[in-house]
């Protein structure tokens, strides 16, 4: 049993998947700043953002009380998750993405090199007729 533990931990997948989390994490950490240090205070600029709080849609119930829903809390939470996904993808993936394609222009590599095109169907079936005939020859 520890014989097969020690394997599962000294696979490459499982330490790779430890150095992701522990980066995720810090990487985290970035993300936040720059969106609570330069993204919220511009949408502030806009609407004052802490008031998203305190939307809230009262309905009646059964009891003859109300129960609220808090909207505003929705909504605030969709606007950080979107703000969160504009700073990662604007500020680390698209720069990430223009620095990759340069290397592999510089490298002379295109996407087409890439990935090798596969024969049709009909090439395919043309190639079996041709080693059979082979065969019988």
């Amino acid at each position: 049993m520890i014989k097969g533990f020690k394997e599962f931990i000294l696979r490459g997948n499982v330490i790779d998947l430890a150095v992701a989390v522990v980066i995720g994490a810090a990487f985290t950490a970035i993300v936040n700043a720059i969106v609570q240090g330069l993204i919220n205070p511009l949408i502030a600029l806009v609407f004052q953002a802490d008031s998203l709080n305190d939307v809230i849609i009262a309905v009646p119930n059964i009891r003859g009380g109300t129960t609220d829903f808090g909207i505003g809390l929705i909504l605030a939470a969709i606007i950080n998750f979107l703000a969160v996904a504009v700073v990662v993808y604007f500020v680390f993936v698209y720069p990430m993405n223009r620095v990759k394609e340069r290397a592999a222009a510089r490298a002379g590599v295109t996407p087409a090199d890439e990935e090798p095109k596969l024969p049709t169907e009909q090439e395919l079936l043309v190639q079996i007729r041709d080693l059979l005939e082979k065969q019988k020859a």
